[in-house]
Parts: C-alpha cells; sequence; structure tokens
C-alpha cells in the first residue's frame, strides 16, 4: 500500500502531464490557425518564409564575418569573409526582392522533390522484396508528380506552392499536438483521480 508521500509523488508527473497537455492544445489551436490562414492566403505566406529566409542568411552571414576572426589561418579568414558576404548579399536580396525570392525558393522546392521522390523511388527496387515496400513507391510517384507539378507550372506555381506547403505543414503538427495534448490532459485527470 502506497502512504501519502508516496501517493502524491505518484500523481506529480500526471499532473505535470496534464498541464502539459493543456499547453500543447493551446499550441495546437495557434498551429491549426497559421495553417488555415496560410493555405487561404498562401502568397502572404510564401512572402512570409521568403522574408524570413533572408532575415537567416543575414544573420547566418553574420556569424560567419563575425567567425572569420577567431584565428585559424588566412585562407580559413578569407573564406568565412566571402561565404559571409555571400549570405549577406542573398539575404539583402530576398528582403528587397521578396517576390523573385519567393520564385526562387519554388524553383528550388521543385528540384529538392524530384530528387527526393527518385531516391525513394531507387529505395522501393532496392527493398520491393520487403513487406511494405511499396508505400516507397507510392510515396515516390506522389512526390514526382507534386514537383513535376510545381516545375511545369512556374513561376506561376510560385503563388501557391510555398504557402499551401507550409500552411499544410502547420495543419498537421496542429492536428499531431491537439492529439497528444488530449492524450496527456486525459492521462493527467485519471492521475488526480
Amino acid at each position: 500500500m502506497l502512504n501519502a508521500n508516496q501517493a502524491v509523488r505518484a500523481q506529480g508527473p500526471l499532473t505535470n502531464a496534464g498541464k502539459a497537455g493543456g499547453w500543447l492544445i493551446a499550441m495546437a489551436v495557434v498551429f491549426i490557425i497559421l495553417g488555415l490562414m496560410a493555405i487561404i492566403e498562401p502568397m502572404v505566406a510564401g512572402l512570409a518564409v521568403a522574408v524570413l529566409v533572408g532575415w537567416v542568411l543575414i544573420f547566418a552571414g553574420a556569424t560567419h564575418l563575425i567567425g572569420a576572426f577567431s584565428g585559424g589561418g588566412a585562407g580559413r579568414v578569407i573564406w568565412q569573409i566571402l561565404l559571409g558576404i555571400i549570405y549577406v548579399i542573398g539575404g539583402g536580396y530576398f528582403l528587397t526582392h521578396p517576390l523573385l525570392g519567393l520564385g526562387s525558393l519554388t524553383l528550388l522546392l521543385a528540384a529538392i522533390l524530384m530528387i527526393e521522390a527518385i531516391v525513394r523511388i531507387v529505395a522501393y527496387v532496392q527493398t520491393r522484396g520487403e513487406r511494405g515496400s511499396s508505400w516507397l513507391l507510392v510515396n515516390g510517384l506522389i512526390t514526382i508528380l507534386l514537383g513535376g507539378m510545381i516545375w511545369r507550372q512556374w513561376p506561376t506555381s510560385s503563388v501557391w506552392a510555398i504557402g499551401t506547403l507550409v500552411g499544410a505543414n502547420l495543419l498537421m503538427a496542429g492536428f499531431s499536438r491537439l492529439m497528444l495534448g488530449t492524450a496527456l490532459r486525459t492521462l493527467g485527470r485519471r492521475g488526480a483521480a
């Protein structure tokens, strides 16, 4: 039999699970709302991604420039300075021309999807005797269709591709956190009882 102190200690993690579940549910609601907004207005979401990439590139460039003076020889310093300048120029380009940056990101996305699809199809060919390997083929075919559709419709696909995919990702992340948060809250309630 548990004494009173042991019972309180046993309930602690379950109570914390309930609190964490509440936070996950709140986060899920925000992700779902942002995902829906991105799907409804994919151009705005895509431009936001382009601006975010611009700032990330600028900060990465600043990091390279600062890191260049940490030593390591003249070759390393020159290389770090060159990388820093390229990153800052690229980031500035994305910030001053977000629509063109979005077009570049969309073209890059199409290429990445095509490469990923080819890798999945090759993985299927190598494992086609294994159980469940047909899902690799299905995934590869769907991915190559999506990549091809984005590539074929470029540059007009820049208007919808990035924003829609970001929205779908946020929506799925929101629903997964909602399910996890609900499960944790249920666990927390059972522990409190």
